[in-house]
């Protein structure tokens, strides 16, 4: 319990991060990993996937190449909307395992009715979120050409 800042003993701060940082994400890697699940079982009876391994690709070549860049693009916006949720999760993660963060002083804040920190913490909490979704629909146009091209 507690936090050490890496800046004063790495070893420790590693150690003290390990329940926390699995105790946020298991929840979020499995909703990611059934989403891409699902996503890729639907992708892979389409069309242009039949017609790639007709054309004598290699499974990884299909399944890396024309499969997973159609199903990444839910994915990507699965996790730029799960931001919120480990934010919003943090809260309760380092009240937990006594960290002080963001969270602990929101919260603090609350009690103290000190009403610019709080405001400040919404607004850094939501330009977190504005961000990644920014990310998110840049990246939109990375992962499918397609895109790219409509929106130009």
């Amino acid at each position: 319990q507690g936090f050490t800042p890496p800046t004063k003993d790495f070893n420790m701060y590693v150690q003290q991060a390990i329940l926390p940082v699995f105790a946020m994400s298991i929840t979020l890697i499995a909703s990611v990993t059934r989403q891409t699940r699902s996503g890729m079982l639907e992708v892979m009876h389409q069309d242009y996937i039949r017609t790639a391994r007709a054309n004598g690709l290699s499974q990884n070549r299909v399944v890396l190449r024309h499969a997973l860049r159609n199903a990444l693009i839910t994915v990507v916006t699965i996790i730029a909307l799960q931001v919120r949720v480990v934010i919003g999760g943090s809260v309760i993660v380092e009240q937990v395992f006594n960290i002080p963060g963001i969270g602990t002083l929101m919260l603090t804040a609350i009690t103290e009715r000190d009403y610019m920190i709080v405001q400040s913490c919404v607004l850094i909490i939501s330009m977190c979120t504005v961000g990644a979704n920014l990310i998110a629909d840049i990246s939109y146009g990375l992962i499918d050409p397609k895109i790219r091209k409509t929106m130009g």
